[in-house]
C-alpha cells in the first residue's frame, strides 16, 4: 500500500508539472493506474478531495469538446474499473459515489451506416449527463445519454447492474434494464417507500 501511494503521488506531481492536469485539484487522490485522456488540459475538472480508484478511465474523446466537459464535484468517490466518457458534458455533483465497474457516457458508438464498420463510424451526437449531489451508483450500472439531458436527482440510488437511459427524480431508487423506480423517499413518513403503479417521471 505504501508503494502504491507513493506511485500515485509521484504520477500526480509529474502530470501537474507537465500541465496535463490543469483543472484537477491538488487535494484529490488518483490511483497511479488511472487512465486520464483529454485532448486539452482543462477538459477534465476534479474538485477537492475526490478519490479515483484503480484502473478507472476518465475520457474526453475529441478536441472539439468544451473545457471542463467532464466535471467531478468535491468529495466524489469513483470505484475501481469505472469508465466515465464525456463528449458534451458529464457532471457529478458533490459526494457522488460509484461502485466498481460503472459506465457513465454522454454518447455512444455510431452504427447507422450498415455499409461501414462500426469502428469507423465515430461516435453519436449524444446528450448530457448530470448526477446530482449525494447519489450512489451501484456495481456494474450503466448511465448513458443518447440525446438531451439525462439527470439523476440528488440522493438517488442506481441499483447494481441497472441501465439508466432516462432521467431519475430526486431521492429515488431505480433498478433494472432499463431502470425503473422501485423506491422513493417520503418526506411525510421519513421512510423509503415502494413505488406502485406506472413509472415515475423526472420533473
Amino acid at each position: 500500500m505504501k508503494i502504491e501511494s507513493a506511485l500515485s503521488q509521484a504520477r500526480s506531481l509529474w502530470y501537474r508539472r507537465l500541465g496535463r492536469w490543469g483543472a484537477i485539484d491538488a487535494s484529490s487522490w488518483i490511483h497511479w493506474s488511472v487512465d486520464i485522456r483529454q485532448e486539452r488540459p482543462r477538459q477534465i475538472e476534479l474538485g477537492s478531495r475526490c478519490c479515483i480508484e484503480r484502473h478507472t478511465w476518465l475520457n474526453v474523446p475529441t478536441a472539439e469538446s468544451p473545457d471542463k466537459c467532464l466535471r467531478l464535484g468535491a468529495g466524489c468517490g469513483i470505484g475501481r474499473n469505472n469508465v466515465i466518457s464525456a463528449k458534451n458534458s458529464v457532471e457529478l455533483g458533490e459526494a457522488v459515489v460509484t461502485a466498481p465497474q460503472v459506465l457513465i457516457m454522454d454518447h455512444a458508438h455510431e452504427f447507422g451506416d450498415v455499409t461501414v464498420p462500426i469502428l469507423h463510424q465515430g461516435v453519436t451526437e449524444g446528450g448530457t449527463v448530470v448526477i446530482e449531489t449525494g447519489c450512489w451508483i451501484g456495481f456494474g450500472a450503466c448511465v448513458v445519454s443518447n440525446r438531451g439531458e439525462l439527470r439523476i436527482g440528488r440522493n438517488s440510488v442506481v441499483a447494481a447492474n441497472s441501465v439508466v437511459t432516462s432521467s431519475v427524480p430526486p431521492m429515488t431508487v431505480v433498478a433494472g434494464a432499463p431502470a425503473r423506480p422501485v423506491r422513493t423517499y417520503s418526506e411525510s413518513t421519513g421512510r423509503w417507500e415502494r413505488v406502485e403503479g406506472p413509472c415515475l417521471q423526472a420533473k
